[in-house]
């Protein structure tokens, strides 16, 4: 296997993988936390980052029928949640490209708030 390349987002709190830590995304990119997965509550975002994708799958849940991709962590593959690649319900079209983090199988930790030097200021 070649070399895996990882990406960072940054933020002031982070959401990581819980197996091996390896950085997903930030809070700016949550979009909900009134999620169910299947190890219980589940949080939706907008960008997500340092996963891999399963084949197209078709899924009917509690809202509705739905074309979704299983998502892991791109370091140690483990599961982490889904994504959305299409919506059958109208209403459920707000999902499409965003993924599902169980939060059972994330951390959530401390980021770096980043600010930028402006000499004007000092």
């Amino acid at each position: 296997m070649g070399r895996i390349f990882l990406e960072h987002m940054g933020g002031s709190r982070l959401f990581s993988c819980a197996r091996c830590d390896t950085n997903l995304t930030n809070r700016s990119e949550l979009i909900s936390t009134r999620f169910t997965g299947a190890t219980g509550r589940a949080f939706l975002f907008s960008r997500v980052v340092n996963l891999t994708y399963s084949e197209v799958q078709d899924r009917v849940m509690l809202t509705g029928r739905h074309m979704v991709r299983d998502v892991s962590c791109k370091a140690c593959e483990a599961k982490l949640g889904w994504m959305y690649e299409f919506a059958t319900e109208e209403n459920q079209r707000y999902k499409e490209g965003r993924v599902i983090l169980e939060r059972a199988l994330v951390t959530e930790s401390d980021g770096m708030e980043e600010r930028v030097y402006n000499e004007r200021q000092h």
